[in-house]
């Protein structure tokens, strides 16, 4: 299939609409919205972390306000237990019979609040639905249906009462970013509407799972070009040669980016990917997917450095003209 040049500007047009959409619940934070509406159009997970108060928690319930589909939240505590999240089996005396009775994770858009306060065991119960989009209970597989999407937030892992995601989880996240704090003119209009209490719950509905479905589908027919792909496999290899990174970017992470640009390009109304496509997503895709070495911390190397570094390295291709 080719993605036409009018699908590109209906799939254009829908993502506009969205992002505007999840903007008056967020002010000011346009470029975030947009990484999260491509990163649920690309089919994957996305996680937010900041410290407490800046609007994850909000931006993760307007987006789930945006899809007319089914939405719950996971308050993520020390306490709670795996069959919490993916649902458990209970034996009916009067049927004789185990039913299964489904978790919160079975939903389009979950809000899995505070991720990285819940036990690793408890996280690891993620694992397999985060991948496959289906649990497994007692030997039975589950679907958890589509659209799929888990909306992670976590505070800084230097604050009390924190657990470090590990790094089979983390890369299963296909962005990690940060809303920040907004700027004084966003600020001033958060207060003067300080009347109200929950700005994501007045938000409705723009578009149906359905509509969410066919744009992820159209996405996956954008054109991407064998130099394209080659750019981001050299991404890839640069940045596990990298003298201050023990863990480089996975293959699981080269097709998360893929399937990133061709979102981000059709977003644009464009019908192919274009090297600024990889260089735009660079920073959300890789920078919890590269393990830095202990003496590159030591120095107080960072990660962002560490990916400007590797595209600095890394030629981009150029558009041969015929």
């Amino acid at each position: 299939m080719t993605v036409t040049q009018d699908q590109a500007q209906w799939f254009e047009q829908a993502f506009r609409q969205m992002v505007g959409n999840i903007e008056k619940a967020v002010l000011g934070k346009e470029h975030v919205i947009r990484l999260a509406v491509t990163c649920m159009l690309s089919e994957g997970h996305i996680l937010l972390e900041d410290f407490p108060g800046t609007g994850k928690t909000q931006l993760a319930r307007a987006l789930a306000s945006t899809v007319q589909g089914t939405n719950n939240r996971i308050q993520f505590t020390p306490d709670l237990l795996p069959s919490d999240v993916t649902g458990v089996t209970i034996y009916d005396p009067s049927k004789q019979t185990f039913d299964f009775h489904p978790g919160p994770i079975f939903a389009n858009i979950v809000l899995a609040d505070e991720i990285n306060r819940a036990s690793p065991k408890t996280q690891s119960a993620l694992l397999e639905v985060m991948e496959e989009a289906h649990v497994t209970v007692d030997g039975v597989r589950h679907e958890a249906g589509r659209p799929f999407m888990v909306i992670a937030t976590q505070n800084p892992i230097e604050q009390a009462g924190t657990y470090r995601l590990p790094e089979a989880q983390l890369d299963r996240f296909l962005m990690k970013t940060s809303l920040g704090y907004p700027d004084v003119d966003a600020t001033v209009a958060v207060l003067r509407d300080a009347k109200v209490r929950d700005r994501a719950g007045s938000l409705s509905a723009v578009v149906t799972s359905s509509v969410v479905t066919d744009m992820a589908a159209l996405a996956d027919e954008i054109h991407v070009d064998p130099a394209i792909l080659a750019y981001v496999s050299q991404i890839a290899e640069a940045s596990r040669r990298h003298v201050s990174v023990k863990l480089g970017l996975s293959v699981r992470g080269c097709l998360a980016f893929v399937r990133c640009a061709k979102t981000w390009a059709a977003s644009q109304g464009r019908t192919h990917v274009i090297p600024d496509d990889i260089k735009a997503l660079a920073q959300p895709v890789l920078c919890h997917r590269l393990l830095l070495t202990a003496e590159a911390q030591f120095a107080n190397t960072t990660v962002d450095q560490v990916i400007t570094q590797v595209l600095g390295e890394v030629e981009p291709p150029v558009e041969r003209v015929a």
